[in-house]
């Protein structure tokens, strides 16, 4: 009569997966061989361990569970179900049938899940580019077994069940003749082995989860949202099997002084209205440094200077963008009454014509709707 697994590690059906893990753990204590070398408590050692490593993993539990482990109910070929392509082997010619099929054992190596993980940086790190360090914690390689699921000094041994095929056959007999299902082996659980021995510090699964940082070289020109994938740098698969890979999605943060157009960088002046009357220059601060705007005399409301080769080095391109200056006039909403005076003598002296609202043909630049037309082509 085969022992219950749950019994064996003196835990109910419906345990946690931690109550499992704690419940071996103390049991593989009391019982190692270099701690107890009675014969009788290595024995039941191996059954806690064979215990453990299929309550541990969700996919033999559940398999166990549904009655394909010593003990159980058994279903179609003892494994809890079947391939349906079984249904043409039974009525093939019983086990006649099965030459020719490929069958083996299920490797313990899996691929490890993808990983994605968010980073910020500012629109300085989009121009030039950068490198940042993400810290996230995964699942690596276990540093005592070292992905062999095994303790150390032991190794999987093969099933006496099914001979390290995996899979067992089971023939019986029926009106439409000789019926032959294959089913995994509910012994090692399709493995061809049983590691009787499970590794206590990754738990018998070849990994372990722990913090891990990696650095992310980040090209100029990136934009926000955009994904960069590191392959091979996500969590360790099970029983050291190839890792998955790492997603960084990146988020450009607002910057104080300069909006993203493209490969260009767009900032506003404002100088009054005497200024921009007369001409002046601008300091400003850019990515490169300290740098001068020349507003000359007559600059408009809305006009664009540019300061080329200041902007975003692209991707895939060597060529940076500018940097986009719109000049914003200031026009003083109270005077005193010197300077209302001055200005009053200005528009004498100018000779300005009344406000008055000019039609198309009175503005050669198209009106306001073409200045504003030809300011955006200008950017």
């Amino acid at each position: 009569m085969n022992d219950d697994y749950y019994d064996l590690l003196g835990v109910s059906r419906d345990a946690s997966s931690e109550d499992i893990k704690r419940a071996y753990r103390k049991k593989a204590r009391s019982l190692h061989p270099d701690v107890n070398p009675d014969p009788s408590a290595q024995e039941q050692y191996k059954k806690v361990s064979q215990a453990y490593e299929t309550l541990a993993n969700p996919d033999k539990r559940r398999t166990y569970d549904m009655g394909g482990g010593p003990g159980g109910a058994g279903g179609f070929g003892g494994a809890g179900g079947f391939d349906f392509s079984d249904i043409f082997d039974m009525f093939a010619g019983g086990a006649a049938g099965m030459r020719g099929r490929s069958q083996g054992p299920v490797p313990r190596q899996r691929r490890g899940g993808d990983i994605l993980r968010r980073t910020t940086l500012g629109l300085k790190d989009v121009v030039f580019g950068t490198e940042q360090d993400v810290t996230f914690r995964t699942a690596v390689l276990c540093s005592v077994c070292e992905g062999s699921c095994c303790a150390p000094g032991t190794s999987p041994t093969r099933c006496t069940v099914c001979g390290g095929t995996g899979h067992v056959q089971r023939v019986a007999q029926s009106l439409l003749g000789q019926m032959v299902t294959v089913a995994p082996c509910s012994a090692c659980q399709g493995h061809g082995d049983i590691i009787e021995s499970p590794c206590v510090e990754c738990s018998g699964h070849g990994r372990v989860q722990q913090e891990r940082t990696t650095t992310v070289k980040i090209p100029s020109g990136v934009e926000d949202g955009t994904r960069i994938k590191l392959r091979g740098a996500g969590e360790v698969g099970e029983a050291g099997g190839p890792s998955g890979d790492l997603y960084v999605e990146l988020t450009v943060s607002a910057d104080d002084l300069f909006e993203r157009d493209g490969d260009d960088l767009v900032t506003r002046v404002r100088v009054p209205m005497t200024s921009a009357a007369l001409g002046t220059k601008v300091p400003i601060e850019t990515f490169d440094g300290a740098r001068e705007v020349d507003v000359r005399a007559g600059s408009q409301p809305g006009d664009v200077l540019t300061l080329k080769g200041l902007g975003i080095t692209p991707l895939r391109s060597e060529r940076r963008g500018d940097i986009k200056v719109e000049v914003e006039v200031v026009v003083p909403k109270s005077l005193s009454a010197e300077q209302r005076r001055i200005l009053e003598q200005f528009t004498d002296v100018r000779g300005d014509e009344p406000p008055q609202q000019p039609g198309r043909k009175a503005d050669q630049r198209g009106g306001v709707f073409g200045r504003l037309r030809d300011r955006l082509r200008d950017r």
